[in-house]
């Protein structure tokens, strides 16, 4: 069985963070295996409360998972602050984890903030460098890039300037942009490709950016091209959102068995 490992945050409603990978992990028949960064109370409505973990239990627990499992994929998602970038930037180099899919987590889906501004820096240049891929919405990619993007042309520039910063591919998703699809662009240094969904019109949008990376990184676990698997996990998130069980009174989760 093909393991992949999540290193990212504890969402007490179930619907985002480790909760969300290790469901998504397990609708692939990939074996998960975790580590937390950080712990929030939380649901649907918003995050109530965030407390980090020490970056010594957090680059300890990757090395445990490391030293007795054969990690055929991982990937990040809230990392709290610039410690724990480094910690789990050290801990995937020492290890050899790879392939990597770095979800760039900045804020909830309510607007509460995830990323203190320091480890933003940190991320860019410890982190991207050892990513297979990273997957940032657009209002991550204006925090990172420092700069609007309103239009295709403009999101399409921001992903070569993003994919400048070191890692191997670029999703830059277009579910925050306007239109009937939801359009996603790869960039990898062949050349950008477009993935296209009709965009599915629900507020139960709770882990979307969580549920996709842990899709693309339960399928490179399996063996899929990259291409490949950003494709086949983006139409499983459509399912996913269709399907949506309309849990809570905010932003619901999704269908992670879908």
């Amino acid at each position: 069985m093909q393991v992949a490992l999540t290193i990212a945050g504890s969402d007490s409603g179930g619907g985002a963070g480790v909760q969300a990978d290790l469901k998504t992990f397990f609708r692939f028949g990939v074996y998960g295996a975790s580590a937390l960064t950080l712990v929030t109370a939380q649901n649907t409505l918003g995050v109530q409360r965030v407390e980090l973990l020490p970056p010594d239990l957090v680059y300890a627990q990757i090395q445990s998972v490391a030293d007795d499992l054969p990690i055929h994929a991982a990937k990040t998602g809230a990392l709290g602050n610039g410690a724990i970038v480094e910690a789990v930037a050290e801990a995937v180099a020492r290890h050899g984890i790879a392939p990597l899919v770095v979800d760039p987590v900045m804020v909830a889906k309510s607007g509460d903030p995830l990323l203190a501004p320091e480890a933003v820096r940190a991320l860019k240049e410890r982190l991207f460098p050892l990513a297979t891929l990273i997957t940032p919405n657009r209002l991550e990619a204006e925090a990172l890039l420092q700069g609007p993007i309103r239009t295709p042309k403009e999101a399409e520039e921001a992903a070569w300037a993003l994919l400048e910063l070191g890692p191997r591919a670029v999703l830059l998703k277009g579910g925050h942009l306007e239109g009937e699809e939801a359009v996603d662009l790869l960039a990898t240094a062949e050349g950008v490709r477009a993935f296209r969904a009709p965009r599915v019109r629900t507020r139960n949008t709770h882990g979307t950016g969580c549920t996709l990376s842990a899709a693309i990184a339960a399928l490179l676990a399996l063996g899929k091209p990259l291409g490949e698997a950003v494709g086949e996990a983006k139409a499983y998130l459509t399912r996913a959102l269709e399907t949506a069980p309309g849990l809570g009174h905010g932003h619901g989760p999704l269908n992670h068995f879908a």
